[in-house]
């Protein structure tokens, strides 16, 4: 096999619709070190799946978004995750979507996919707590709940840089 199709870990996350994405990963490109912002803002549901349930984990996925509304969500507020901050994503549906994987997927899971999950969008990390604390207080200072679309939900390779496309399904 050559590097490239070489089996890799797969990350699946949702998909935000343009305004959004574009608003989460502007705060990202103004607060997230520039030499490690390989990755567009993103909300993150398992972090680390086998390779070998690829083709299961499409099939799930067509099933949880074919026809289906997309869910409702909001950033609720800001989480403090020590050396950076985070948008906390309210998404009951979402969440009853990622139990309904977790239960599919529940021998394969890492711990930390395994654990409790804390819907986030980070749009700061890798800086000192000190720069995370001033960055979670301005941020807070004017916070207004706002809803969010998440448009649809995808997998991707994750091969140590960017990560690949996989595959991806949008609501209806």
């Amino acid at each position: 096999m050559t590097g490239a199709a070489a089996p890799a870990p797969i990350i699946v996350t949702a998909l935000f619709g343009k305004q959004d994405q574009a608003w989460f990963d502007g705060l990202r490109r103004e607060h997230f070190p520039a030499e490690r912002n390989q990755l567009d803002a993103h909300l993150t549901l398992f972090h680390h799946l086998p390779p070998s349930v690829a083709d299961e984990l499409k099939h799930r996925l067509v099933q949880e978004t074919r026809g289906v509304p997309a869910p409702e969500a909001s950033v609720g507020g800001l989480m403090s995750l020590g050396g950076g901050v985070a948008y906390r994503i309210e998404a009951p549906a979402l969440t009853a979507i990622r139990n309904r994987l977790l239960d599919a997927f529940a021998g394969m899971l890492t711990p930390q996919d395994a654990g409790g999950w804390r819907p986030h969008v980070t749009i700061q990390n890798k800086v000192t707590p000190a720069v995370a604390k001033l960055l979670l207080a301005h941020l807070q200072r004017d916070f207004r709940p706002r809803r969010v679309e998440v448009a649809g939900l995808a997998a991707w390779w994750y091969r140590g840089g960017p990560w690949e496309p996989l595959s991806r399904h949008m609501f209806a």
